[in-house]
């Protein structure tokens, strides 16, 4: 039986909640960020091209979560089987920053 996949999920259109990205150690997520203020849990994955990928929004994540998540021995393997499941919202990248000096030659 072949592997079904949920519809992508489209950008949300808004202003994405300013929560500082934090780098990590894994293979497939790039940072995590937590506001504890709003419990919004942010992760944004790694791309094979480098290039910056979503950051998905998860609401409602407990203080609790949160620490679990970023203690795991394996983030990835803890967010596919805890966070992946619940709602989120998209946003896009943040833009990269231009290089200074970039357009000399």
């Amino acid at each position: 039986m072949p592997k079904t996949f949920p519809a992508a999920q489209s950008f949300e259109s808004g202003p994405r909640p300013q929560i500082p990205l934090v780098n990590v150690e894994s293979n497939l997520i790039q940072a995590i960020g937590y506001d504890k203020d709003t419990a919004t849990l942010a992760v944004t994955f790694k791309r094979k091209d480098g290039a910056p990928g979503p950051i998905y929004c998860y609401p409602d994540i407990s203080p609790v979560m949160h620490a679990e998540f970023i203690g795991a021995e394996s983030i990835g393997k803890f967010h596919g089987e805890h966070i992946k499941p619940l709602p989120f919202k998209k946003y896009h990248p943040d833009p990269v920053a231009e290089t200074a000096g970039a357009d000399e030659a």
